[in-house]
């Protein structure tokens, strides 16, 4: 079968789509998936690259979110048959994550444990649900399930136009908040604005923390007066000062990750002047895809996915993702 084969660490060099990669047969608590969609992440490329204390059993074939029709069970399985519309939970309890730990969804078939699977319901598209796990889990749990923003709240994304950025964006409306979100280009921003962003920030043009101050007042000590309810900061690095400076007294620090360094400069004294709060969040659990799905179905969210490419252009679609072109998501057809 074909599949994207990741055969060491290193550069791009190392990845290659391959025609005879072994089908898999499904074994006891399994299932043989036909892949219809698989999405990329951030965490594909630190794969290929290679990341401490990880040893990846190599050759892997990438690919953590995945969506397809079942084409065959294991023999014990009995709460799901062939053809069944699912959704892949990536986490696998007792490997790891599907794409690192073990073979993902960047092929034509994957096999996977019959409960990591989520039902896809009939009016979802499969390159929308394979938008979901990863990047949508991860805000979901983050802004939902944490209850860390409401209505009316003034919400400021950083990193907004990947995959978790656009997912707060969506999420934050849908919620009744005011959005600020902050990207690297012009081109990128007015694709944020048209999926209801109510103000964008070019990060490279103009300093965002000053920005809101500007826009919104400076924060006050002794009142709840300047400054926006929320930061959406999984960037960490140099954005993690200029994030407390420009939150209002009370207000929150949401963190589920830092792409741009994890041991920031801190300043300690903002978290006790203004009270603020620092709200981690780790990941996502199958609670949170079938709430995610339940929304796309019901026409109130859909996952912005920047393009769809056949599974010979999945090296290419990866770079996008490398050098922040993408805006959303890079979904895959093998």
């Amino acid at each position: 079968m074909k599949a994207l084969l990741l055969k060491q660490h290193g550069g791009f060099e190392n990845l290659q789509v391959v025609n005879d990669h072994p089908a898999p047969r499904a074994k006891d608590g399994h299932v043989v998936i036909r892949v219809r969609a698989s999405s990329f992440n951030h965490h594909d490329v630190f794969t290929i690259k290679g990341m401490p204390g990880i040893k990846v059993p190599l050759p892997i074939v990438l690919g953590l979110d995945m969506a397809g029709e079942i084409d065959h069970v294991g023999p014990d399985v009995t709460q799901w048959k062939a053809g069944d519309r699912v959704l892949v939970n990536p986490l696998n309890r007792e490997l790891g994550l599907m794409g690192e730990m073990l073979d993902g969804g960047m092929a034509e078939y994957c096999m996977v444990a019959a409960e990591q699977l989520v039902r896809i319901p009939d009016n979802v598209r499969f390159e929308d649900a394979a938008a979901l796990p990863v990047a949508y889990g991860t805000a979901h749990r983050m802004l939902v399930t944490h209850g860390t923003i409401k209505a009316g709240d003034k919400v400021l994304v950083l990193g907004a136009s990947g995959g978790v950025g656009t997912a707060s964006i969506l999420l934050a409306k849908q919620l009744g908040c005011e959005v600020i979100a902050c990207a690297s280009s012009n081109d990128k921003l007015e694709r944020l604005k048209a999926i209801g962003a109510d103000h964008v920030v070019n990060y490279r043009e103009q300093d965002w923390s000053k920005w809101v101050i500007q826009k919104f007042g400076k924060p006050q000590r002794r009142s709840y007066e300047g400054g926006v309810d929320v930061v959406v900061n999984f960037t960490g690095g140099e954005t993690w000062v200029p994030s407390l400076k420009c939150v209002k007294r009370g207000g929150k620090i949401l963190t589920c990750g830092a792409t741009a360094g994890y041991d920031p400069k801190e300043d300690l004294r903002y978290i006790w002047s203004f009270e603020l709060q620092v709200i981690g969040s780790n990941s996502y659990s199958d609670e949170n895809l079938r709430a995610l799905m339940g929304m796309i179905s019901r026409g109130e969210i859909k996952p912005l996915i920047d393009k769809v490419l056949p599974l010979e252009e999945a090296v290419a679609g990866l770079r996008l993702i490398e050098s922040r072109e993408a805006v959303g998501k890079i979904v895959i057809v093998p």
